[in-house]
């Protein structure tokens, strides 16, 4: 068996690997669900209060279910459970806010409108365990309300950075190429789960690709077999793609009749099971050659959560620091302290590849974009 393995400099930029999980992978619906209900409730307590109020429904667990895949069409046989957890305000003075059903709905909603082959009247069961905030982080809440700076509700970090590899531009273009509407109009056969691996090495890159493929649409092995390879050749010519080796549904045993068939397009529904947290960065990748937080975005409050704030923000400002030709490259760190205003960090820390300002331009455009936090909260709910 030949294994690659490679033994190289630190710095060796020649070696990456990066990951993306698509929008029907069960981590990236977790996710995607729960920051939508933050979203709309972030919505909700503006139009009803004028202010957003304390939340944060970043706990979501989706149970696999069950179901027979079959050529021409096969049935979910036991639904999927997504249970979605954490802490909001459900009353406001005299008004009582339906938090449980708003949760349920929107998720119900994200869940028609994203994965369509889910019949989600009988194939999910949705559950909202969502409970009311502790005193003590409802208090550091709610300076924002009065017009104040808020107070950080937790002591985390973000990390962020600036420009992205051309591994990782292709693997977000193979992800979304492969899950735009007029691709699906062209290959009806392409479920949403969509898992994009790639490897760069010294002389090639490697993409292995995971795509749930939609039975109803499948006629018999050969005609499996035969989408795989119009798949794999429409993804290397779309993109132009030279020096690369595409993979796709490797795990497949065509001896066996063992493939990737599912009924819905998603491998949520025969036990593969998902998590908020588990997936891609706000970045939309998976980057262990590069920084990132391990903290989950998804459904943190945009206005004093810096688990969610600062890696927004070390993003956009790595980007910064390059679009202002400041340096080549970019890697921001940024950590809180629980109870601090958001915009004084205990520390922040620039990597920089070939600084072209001095200390005091970078000093400052950091300064600038830190007296405007307390409005930042616009920058992720009104996408």
């Amino acid at each position: 068996m030949a294994i690659n393995i490679v033994i190289g400099d630190l710095v060796d930029k020649n070696i990456e690997m990066a990951e993306r999980k698509g929008i029907g992978h069960p981590d990236t619906i977790c996710d995607y669900v729960t920051e939508q209900i933050s979203i709309e409730l972030s919505k909700y307590y503006l139009k009803e209060f004028g202010a957003i109020m304390h939340h944060n429904v970043d706990k979501a667990l989706l149970i696999g279910g069950q179901s027979k895949p079959a050529y021409n069409g096969g049935k979910v046989i036991k639904p999927i459970s997504l249970i979605i957890a954490g802490r909001a305000t459900h009353q406001v003075r005299d008004k009582i806010i339906p938090v449980e059903e708003f949760a349920v709905e929107t998720a119900k909603k994200w869940l028609r409108e994203n994965i369509r082959h889910l019949d989600v009247s009988r194939d999910v069961q949705v559950i909202s365990k969502i409970r009311p905030g502790s005193k003590d982080l409802v208090e550091l809440f709610n300076r924002f309300g009065k017009g104040e700076i808020p107070l950080a509700n937790d002591t985390s970090f973000g990390a962020g950075f600036y420009p992205t590899t051309f591994l990782q531009d292709t693997i977000i273009k193979i992800e979304e190429l492969l899950n735009a509407q007029s691709t699906k109009n062209m290959f009806p056969f392409i479920g949403e789960d969509i898992k994009v691996m790639g490897v760069k090495d010294y002389s090639k890159n490697y993409f292995t690709i995971a795509i749930a493929m939609i039975d109803k649409y499948i006629a018999d092995l050969n005609d499996y077999v035969s989408k795989i390879k119009q798949l794999k050749e429409f993804v290397l010519t779309t993109l132009l793609l030279t020096d690369t080796t595409i993979y796709i549904n490797t795990a497949d045993d065509y001896l066996h009749e063992s493939i990737y068939l599912t009924v819905t397009g998603t491998s949520a529904e025969s036990g593969d099971d998902g998590q908020v947290g588990r997936g891609n960065r706000i970045n939309g990748l998976i980057t262990p050659y590069y920084p990132m937080s391990l903290e989950a975005t998804a459904g943190k409050n945009p206005v004093s959560h810096i688990g969610k704030i600062y890696n927004y923000f070390a993003m956009d400002l790595s980007r910064a620091i390059v679009k202002n030709n400041f340096a080549d490259e970019a890697l921001v760190f940024i950590v809180s302290q629980i109870g601090k205003p958001i915009n004084e960090p205990q520390l922040m820390h620039f990597k920089l590849k070939n600084i072209r300002a001095d200390k005091k331009q970078i000093e400052g455009l950091a300064k600038e974009k830190l007296s405007g936090l307390n409005k930042y909260w616009k920058r992720i709910i009104y996408v």
